[in-house]
């Protein structure tokens, strides 16, 4: 993996590789035009959501994405969106823009969008400013209100159940539907299982190991381990490449929408059905855990199955799968999963 060098109504209110089989323009410098081509599906389209539902009347023209990863979707469809949510983890250079979207914007000969700081939560002043068709927020923690809020500007497609549930596959499935390209979003879910099918073969030591991803945590405090539930799409990741979820993971994760939990360590051979560990962290992270009297009792641990994955760059990032850093990270991620895998016993 290459480092990178590479209005006021509504504020009152509240108080975007491209896959040749989907692409059908070069999506030029025009941010305000985002059509990116003709229309393959008849409108009004309706998309269901937590919410309700979504009409949208007409071949949006203007797009626009909140929360994070929405952008993508549009531009490897070739639209250029009119704006989009400034990145604020795992951004490396610091110019609010992931390395995977900012290739893509290079290839489409396109600016960067308005980008829409959301440190403190939706900018709806900014997102109105662009005078958006539509807003894509599929993955998102949109909340009821700043759902009405942001359907004042423009239809809104919001999350289809969990809050920062959505898988990277639902995520196409609505927003190609949404911008009348809904074949092309299929063919662009094919394309990306193609991939992760051809990356698979290379490591069969993934299939049917289990794992489970662990939340960030401080290694002065160790009386208690955070994880990553199944409506998480980091776990969800596990099953795409061959992995399966422990039944420890999949038994907690009932009964809740939460995509975090927290387990005491003194029941930490709640997790020996773990074969490999996944988080946030660097060399430091894992020896903690391999010196705590309870943190190494787990399986994965005491085997040095464990993956720590930077939480400030790309790769980190794209663990958490999107419709875009599924190709970025795929070959990187599963070789590190790999290499745990060997050491299972």
């Amino acid at each position: 993996m290459r480092s990178r060098r590479l209005r006021a109504g509504v504020v009152a209110t509240a108080a975007a590789l491209v896959l040749s089989a989907c692409s059908s323009t070069d999506g030029g410098d025009d941010t305000d035009s985002g059509s990116g081509g003709s229309s393959g599906d008849s409108f009004p389209v309706i998309i269901d959501h937590a919410f309700g539902s979504t009409t949208i009347e007409e071949q949006p023209e203007r797009v626009a994405a909140v929360a994070w990863s929405n952008q993508e979707v549009p531009l490897e469809l070739g639209i250029v969106p009119v704006g989009m949510a400034k990145a604020n983890f795992g951004d490396d250079d610091g110019d609010g823009v992931l390395p995977w979207v900012e290739a893509k914007l290079e290839e489409l000969g396109a600016e960067t969008p308005a980008l829409f700081d959301e440190t403190d939560g939706i900018d709806f002043e900014a997102v109105s400013d662009t005078q958006p068709d539509v807003i894509l927020a599929p993955y998102s923690g949109l909340t009821e209100e700043e759902y009405t809020t942001l359907s004042e500007i423009a239809p809104v497609v919001a999350y289809p159940e969990t809050a920062w549930g959505t898988s990277w596959r639902d995520s196409i499935t609505m927003s190609s539907k949404a911008l009348g390209r809904a074949s092309d979003g299929e063919a662009m879910i094919a394309g990306i299982e193609g991939q992760i099918e051809e990356i698979t073969a290379k490591y069969p030591q993934l299939e049917g190991k289990s794992a489970m991803f662990i939340t960030h945590f401080d290694t002065t405090d160790l009386s208690q381990i955070g994880f990553y539930t199944t409506h998480d799409t980091r776990t969800e990741f596990f099953t795409d490449l061959g992995m399966t979820m422990p039944d420890s993971i999949a038994s907690a994760s009932e009964g809740t929408d939460k995509f975090t939990l927290r387990q005491s360590a003194e029941q930490i051979d709640t997790f020996n059905d773990v074969d490999v560990i996944v988080g946030y962290g660097d060399d430091e992270v894992a020896a903690a855990l391999a010196a705590d009297p309870l943190m190494s009792k787990m399986r994965a641990v005491a085997n040095d199955s464990v993956v720590m994955l930077s939480g400030d760059s790309p790769a980190g990032t794209a663990a958490n799968p999107t419709p875009m850093s599924v190709s970025w990270v795929l070959e990187e991620y599963a070789g590190h999963l790999a290499e745990a895998a060997d050491k299972v016993k």
